[in-house]
């Protein structure tokens, strides 16, 4: 209480000093700078909010989605600005102050008072959602950054990324923060659509186009006029379902299944998969020419076992809102110590979805309130592991590559700019490779004293 005591009133004298040397219209200038970005004016309200409490800079990253650099920053100037104070310690938190200059108090207390504007980035459900997925690496909120930039424009983007991880997600956030918001967002999923049913699901179909066809059905294209298409699972599209959508990429047109009359459309596309597409054009599985189109802007989501320090946190958040869900007090669930180890300890093939899975079984199983190890159960009994080449034939360049590669980063214990500083070869090459060959760091194994 002393240090805290010590930081407030050291917060207060340096505001009562700038006050006392800039006039009243100068420090109503500086102090409306100060909240005119939408995250300190959110920092500011959210401490204020809660003045019995405080918190470090890793609560604010997970509480507004942003890098440690960026809140590190906004909250020193809070301090410096004396209406936020910092408590000594390990780590450093932070807590709202009361200014002892009367004229900042007013500037305060009007600001405040005012109701806060509600950025699109906090109506959007999937925002939410996905911030949900954000732990204490930063990975995810590397990623939160590139969704922000690619919905400033209409590019076309592709996410990459493991089974589980969440694509959907990301694709719909995307949507949700760009300025086709307010129109449709059609999801197709490219696996589940056999060659018959591609087109009229695509395109749609004509009264009389073919036997069952009763009445006129438009496609996703045209649903999506002036919104997003999402085409799930991309690599999966025959050879002539690509030509097709190709097409409608470099014209904007199409006709409908047994229609003769071409209808326009103003579509942004947004593509995903959980393959490596740069080895599917090299086998001539996939049209180069389609590849450079949805790949203008690529998105790469981390699997679960590259940050496995969130893992404990994912599953606290997890097992809280399975508590909610199910009307009980969040509190009414718990993990013991043993069991986090065995999460920890799992290799997750299937992410967040598989993770998220695990929690709601282990809640439902336990009988007390404590979930142990033995209530864990695991959607798969191993991850599968790939078999080395057999010995009577020779390695491929691709599998040599692969394995060289691995070794680096093996070696380099997957510190990807000394890698590629090893490899001879930029990080972005490193990069693509890294999702071309599915590689993934191996899980540690918790050491139990």
């Amino acid at each position: 209480m002393d240090d805290l005591t010590f930081s407030a009133r050291r917060a207060s004298a340096g505001a009562s000093t700038a006050a006392r040397a800039a006039e009243p219209a100068d420090l109503e200038t500086r102090f409306r700078g100060l909240v005119q970005s939408p995250l300190r004016a959110g920092i500011l309200r959210y401490l204020s909010a809660r003045p019995e409490e405080s918190f470090d800079v890793e609560s604010l990253m997970q509480t507004f989605g942003r890098l440690h650099l960026d809140v590190n920053n906004c909250v020193r100037e809070l301090v410096d600005f004396g209406v936020a104070l910092a408590i000594p310690g390990t780590p450093t938190k932070y807590a709202a102050a009361r200014p002892s200059d009367a004229a900042l108090v007013e500037l305060l207390d009007h600001f405040l008072e005012r109701r806060a504007m509600v950025s699109t980035e906090d109506q959007s459900a999937s925002v939410q959602k996905f911030r949900e997925m954000i732990g204490r690496d930063e990975k995810m909120l590397i990623v939160f950054e590139w969704i922000r930039t690619a919905a400033k424009s209409d590019i076309s983007v592709l996410i990459l990324g493991p089974t589980g991880s969440g694509k959907e997600v990301v694709a719909r956030m995307i949507h949700e923060l760009s300025r086709r918001a307010p129109a449709n967002f059609q999801a197709v999923n490219c696996a589940a659509l056999p060659d018959t049913l591609f087109e009229s699901e695509i395109f749609g179909y004509e009264k009389g186009a073919f036997t069952g066809a009763h009445d006129r059905k438009p496609g996703r294209l045209e649903l999506a006029n002036e919104g997003t298409l999402f085409l799930d699972e991309i690599a999966d599209m025959s050879i002539i379902a690509q030509a097709k959508v190709l097409r409608v990429l470099e014209e904007r047109r199409f006709e409908r299944l047994g229609g003769n009359k071409a209808i326009s459309v103003d579509f942004r596309l947004i593509s995903a998969t959980n393959r490596p597409l740069e080895q599917l054009v090299r086998d001539g599985r996939f049209r180069e020419d389609l590849y450079y189109r949805v790949n203008a802007f690529a998105i790469r989501l981390p699997s679960l076992r590259e940050r496995q320090v969130d893992i404990p946190v994912l599953a606290q958040r997890l097992l809280a809102r399975y508590c909610a869900a199910q009307g009980m007090p969040l509190d009414s669930k718990a993990f013991s110590r043993e069991a986090l180890d065995v999460l920890l300890s799992y290799p997750w093939p299937g992410n967040i979805r598989e993770l998220e899975s695990t929690v709601s079984r282990a809640a439902l199983s336990a009988p007390g309130r404590v979930i142990r190890a033995t209530d864990i159960e695991f959607l798969h009994a191993h991850a599968v592991v790939p078999q080395p080449p057999s010995d009577n034939r020779l390695p491929s360049l691709a599998d040599a590559e692969r394995t060289h590669i691995v070794r680096v980063l093996e070696a380099t214990q997957w510190n990807k700019k000394e890698a590629a500083r090893v490899l001879d070869i930029s990080r972005g090459t490193l990069y693509r490779k890294i999702v071309e060959y599915h590689l993934e760091p191996e899980p540690r194994k918790e050491v139990r004293r």
